[in-house]
């Protein structure tokens, strides 16, 4: 069976971080979206998408095929429920359609399909908080996949650990006098990953391949560090998508930050407001501020962002793709794609100087600013032309 991961009607919200990907590929729990279907499904996977993504995350149609809805995330019940799909037959959970099965060039009308409703209860990636509201859940979930039937690499002996049982080390993961508290939820240490001496871990925990923890972090859960980021000072139920540094010491809380971002030393953001009120954010789909029903909420910054030291980020701040913050004061909580500058104002980053950067960054790891991707980030800087002003 061909299996397609389908964008949905949660795209817009959950932007910035779909401007640059399918919402198959967002991180949270251990895995991507994408590699959770993959892993339950036994075979590859690929996307509908919108069309400046398709050189880049190409869909494959094949005679028969099975659509699945990326923002649901998988589970035994449900994906024994989408393998036993046959031709005009939908699943859905509530009003929303989590997979049906379709034909080479179909023109599907759901009003002359065989409706089921969804056997198990659905996580749901619905908006950007809820990658980091429900990385909790997302983490335990993958924690029992990947681990399933496996062995953990031995916790090293200086190593203080709680709760032993809940605890997973890949091969070549380095973690000498550190701290490993899986009494919250499940702690999950990546290949060839590191978590320097001093370091401090409260699960639910994910480090991914690569990645490294720097001396004297503390890190709460739920929280997920993607593949190859380096982070230190406090960070608390988070997701970096991969690829981003928070190298220094400072605060980040209830936040996601994409891939290629850099934090500078000592950056800080709230996460709960003064009066403890519902934080507000972003909507690109209202284009105003839209209700969370959070009190708390942090940073959500897109990919290929970064910011100057002492950068201090207020509650329910939004940043969009590749923008560059400095200067002292709080930035406003809305910062489009492509812009520079920071409390005192901003002009666009033109993509020349930020085209520039962006292949620096990715040569130092060895990746080449690919033909794909420059197009990509062509075409979100002119979708996003209309918020900035000069």
């Amino acid at each position: 069976m061909n299996y397609i991961l389908f964008d949905g009607p949660n795209r817009e919200a959950l932007l910035p971080f779909t401007y640059t990907r399918p919402v198959a590929d967002i991180r949270i729990g251990i895995l991507t979206i994408r590699e959770k279907w993959e892993l339950f499904l036994g075979v590859t996977t690929t996307t509908i998408t919108e069309d400046y993504l398709t050189d880049k995350y190409p869909m494959v149609e094949m005679e028969d095929n099975v659509m699945i809805n990326a923002s649901c995330l998988p589970s035994y019940a449900l994906v024994k429920q989408i393998k036993n799909l046959s031709k005009n037959q939908v699943i859905y959970d509530g009003d929303v359609i989590v997979a049906f099965f379709s034909l080479e060039n179909q023109e599907v009308n759901f009003d002359h399909f065989e409706t089921f409703k969804c056997l198990d209860s659905v996580i749901k990636v619905e908006s950007t908080w809820d990658i980091f509201s429900k990385n909790g859940a997302a983490i335990a979930a993958d924690f029992e996949l990947v681990t399933a039937g496996r062995t953990s690499a031995p916790i090293p002996e200086r190593t203080e650990a709680f709760n032993d049982k809940q605890i997973f080390i890949e091969e070549g993961a380095c973690l000498p006098l550190c701290v490993l508290n899986a009494n919250n939820g499940p702690i999950y240490i990546g290949k060839d990953s590191e978590i320097m001496e001093g370091s401090l871990v409260r699960g639910p925990f994910a480090l991914c391949e690569g990645s490294v923890l720097k001396m004297g972090a503390k890190i709460y859960g739920p929280t997920t560090i993607g593949p190859y980021c380096k982070v230190s000072g406090e960070v608390n139920n988070s997701v970096f998508f991969g690829n981003s540094n928070k190298g220094h010491d400072g605060y980040l809380g209830n936040s996601v930050v994409g891939e290629w971002c850099n934090l500078g030393a000592d950056t800080n953001n709230s996460n709960l407001k003064n009066n403890y009120a519902e934080v507000r954010l972003w909507s690109y789909e209202t284009e105003n501020f839209a209700k969370t029903g959070l009190q708390f909420c942090g940073l959500m910054m897109g990919d290929h962002s970064k910011c100057g030291i002492n950068t201090m980020f207020n509650t329910g701040t939004v940043i969009g793709v590749s923008a560059n913050i400095f200067g002292s004061g709080f930035p406003r909580n809305f910062i489009p794609s492509f812009s520079w500058g920071g409390a005192s104002g901003f002009s666009t980053y033109l993509t020349s100087k930020a085209f520039d950067v962006v292949r620096m960054v990715m040569s130092r790891r060895g990746l080449d600013f690919s033909d794909q991707d420059r197009a990509i980030l062509e075409q979100v800087f002119e979708q996003t032309s209309a918020y900035r002003k000069d």
